[in-house]
């Protein structure tokens, strides 16, 4: 029976295009969403998703990959309000999206799956950046490269070359070349390097955060598998395509080698994460990837921002040298265009932000709707000190996240132990925690216990080294957690907390404040089935820690938001600041050494102004203070305006000055000369 599609109405023609392609079709052609900023691409991507289930798609058979476990279950919960609205209990009774998820987690989940088939113990254990770095550094300890006479590259630059070759799918001397060149003299250590550092994972039976894809990616070119991992899905939808590496487009192409069933939704004008190698390619080049090429559906109405803010950023993205054509609109045609705020220097850009930020909330907007974003942490300095000074509150977006918190770290590292204990990163860190262990102790043990069958055994009938009074307690508790008898999980995790607290009393003066996070930790472990889910899904995707933010949130319950471009992705707020609109800060000075980087830090400025719904200033200082200058004269360097706001889109932007009426932004003020007091002083003897 035809159900009739009313909960289709809310959508506007472009997103009911996207929604009903191909639905009902025995064959779903490829199709490409090209989702402007604002545009409703969750709305649309999750409609799409429960049109297919509400016309008789197994939701069981359909594979959503997004960039977060949360965006993921936020996805799955909408899905499941419009069918339910429309099928009633029994669309819940048919069963919830078991296949969303990140591609990270989805390929964690496929590779324990399949794990012997493509020779790989099941129990392998997940390694976040800092262990990959630490085992990086081992192996590189272990090859004498820590010992050269000139510096080796540092353990987290050895592992970012690593990351990039493998994402990319670039060779170790490209990447070299393009990247990193200052470390291209050491392109043959570094393959060794590499080549060890593969050997170690896999000797550990780890696997770190590039192995997810690499493996499954690997999996894929396996015809059988292919087909067989393929074949369980009828559809195949995934959000932010626009920031997908080399390695993940292979992986997708691996399983919709035609592309039918398939759906990527995304933006090219919001490509932004290449130092993640991520490529716009991947989006620009999706159509042509298909015979017959993909359906392209572009929605380009902005339900977010004014008219005039969405005239100022449709000039800046229109002068992009390759982009699918889409020129964002919105009903809201009323607001005043967004302001080019010239500034005399950092310390009048905080000002004027400070002020500005005060008079909007005394006019009704809080400090939670409003935003200040930059470029790169470090351009918010002078601002966050005069926030501090005129006592409003804020909060920085871009702190450690819960994984790099050193005690959760440390109660994660017995859990994987027991997981897994040939996991020698994890034993080394849970070793070095007790009183009388030091490195050659710890590696002695892992030495040991590793060569046996039964590692947790042999740990066991190990004596107890000589100035080690805890060792008992470990060995105690890591049989208890091993062989189930702490209760089973999350049971398990009060087992570890109650082994490791001694230890944090001892290791850290502010032990009660990090005590905080274990029982953070143990209200997470309660909603995972088992410690093998619960340690793979909280490494993929960390909740932010309670006692590590980058800003110390003030009592206030409202406060300011300070964040980076690339962090602010994907948010909106009713007023935003953009600091430092100049050459050298947007572009930064760093990013315009190819067309392809100045591209994607045009896009940057693009994503900035459309994070913004009724008020966008773009403050552009005038000078900057420099400590390269003679101290004897002006110890500043004038900036230019953006090159991406050339002199022809200056009319989609109101003009101002502040405090008083300066040059135009991109010209230096005239000074008068410095007067030099010191040479006044000096004068008096003589």
């Amino acid at each position: 029976m035809s159900l009739p599609a009313t909960y289709l109405d809310g959508l506007n023609p472009e997103q009911r295009c996207a929604v009903e392609h191909g639905v009902g079709q025995s064959s779903c052609p490829p199709l490409l969403v090209i989702a402007g900023a604002g545009s409703g691409k969750t709305n649309t991507l999750a409609h799409r998703v429960a049109h297919l289930v509400v016309n008789g798609a197994d939701p069981h058979r359909i594979l959503l990959m997004t960039f977060s476990r949360r965006a993921a279950a936020e996805m799955t919960r909408r899905v499941e309000r419009i069918a339910r609205r429309v099928m009633g209990d029994g669309a819940a009774r048919g069963g919830a999206l078991s296949w969303a998820g990140t591609f990270h987690g989805i390929g964690a989940r496929l590779l324990r799956e399949h794990a012997e088939r493509i020779g790989l113990d099941p129990a392998f254990t997940i390694h976040d950046r800092e262990d990959s770095a630490d085992l990086m550094n081992l192996v590189r300890h272990d090859l004498g490269f820590s010992r050269t006479e000139s510096r080796f590259p540092t353990k987290a630059t050895c592992l970012s070359i690593y990351s990039r070759c493998v994402n990319a799918g670039q060779s170790l001397d490209v990447v070299l070349g393009a990247n990193y060149p200052w470390c291209a003299g050491w392109s043959a250590e570094l393959k060794q390097l590499f080549a060890g550092y593969v050997e170690a994972k896999q000797r550990h039976n780890v696997l770190d955060y590039d192995d997810l894809l690499l493996y499954w990616a690997q999996t894929m070119t396996e015809p059988s598998l292919a087909a067989e991992i393929g074949g369980r899905f009828d559809h195949v939808l995934v959000d932010e395509y626009q920031d997908t590496n080399a390695l993940q487009a292979q992986v997708l192409l691996g399983l919709k080698p035609d592309g039918g069933g398939l759906t990527v939704v995304g933006d090219d004008a919001q490509s932004i994460y290449s130092f993640r190698a991520a490529t716009v390619r991947n989006i620009l080049d999706f159509p042509k990837a298909f015979s017959p090429p993909a359906r392209i559906v572009t929605l380009d109405r902005n339900y977010r921002s004014t008219q005039a803010i969405l005239g100022a950023a449709n000039g800046v993205i229109d002068l992009a040298a390759e982009r699918f054509t889409k020129n964002l609109w919105t009903d809201r045609a009323s607001g005043s265009p967004p302001q080019l705020v010239a500034v005399r220097d950092e310390a009048d850009q905080a000002r004027y932000i400070t002020e500005r930020v005060l008079e909007h909330r005394e006019s009704g907007t809080i400090l939670k709707q409003q935003a200040v974003l930059f470029r790169t942490s470090s351009h918010s300095a002078p601002l966050e000190l005069e926030l501090t000074r005129r006592n409003i509150p804020f909060v920085k977006f871009g702190g450690l996240k819960f994984l790099d918190a050193a005690h959760v770290k440390d109660m994660l590292a017995l859990l994987r132990f027991v997981q897994n204990p040939r996991d020698r990163v994890a034993g080394f860190r849970v070793l070095l925690l007790m009183q009388g262990i030091g490195p050659a102790s710890a590696q002695k043990t892992l030495d040991a216990i590793t060569a046996a069958a039964d590692p947790l055994k042999a740990l066991a009938a190990l004596p107890a080294p000589p100035r080690a009074p805890d060792w008992r307690d470990f060995v105690d508790a890591v049989g208890e957690l091993r062989d189930g008898r702490a209760g089973g999980w999350p049971a398990e995790i009060e087992r570890a907390r109650l082994w490791y607290e001694p230890h944090l009393d001892r290791i850290h003066d502010d032990a009660a404040t990090r005590r905080a996070d274990l029982v953070q930790l143990a209200q997470i472990a309660s909603g995972y089935p088992s410690r093998e889910r619960f340690l793979t899904e909280l490494t993929l995707d960390p909740p932010d820690a309670t006692s590590d933010q980058a800003g110390v949130p003030m009592r206030d319950e409202d406060y300011l938001i300070l964040s980076t471009i690339h962090s602010a992705k994907g948010q909106e707020w009713k007023s935003v600041f953009v600091l430092n609109v100049v050459d050298g800060c947007m572009p930064s000075d760093l990013g315009t050494g190819t067309s392809a980087e100045i591209e994607e830090e045009r896009r940057l400025l693009y994503v900035a102004m459309t994070r913004a719904k009724d008020d966008l200033h773009l403050v552009v200082p005038q000078r900057f203070f420099t400590h390269g200058q003679n101290v004897m004269g002006d110890r500043h360097v004038y900036a230019a305006r953006s090159r991406f706001i050339p002199d022809r889109l200056l009319n989609l932007f109101e003009r101002v000055s502040w405090p008083r009426v300066a040059a135009s932004p991109g010209y230096p003020t005239r000074q008068a000369p410095p007067i030099d007091i010191g040479a006044r002083m000096r004068g008096m003897w003589r």
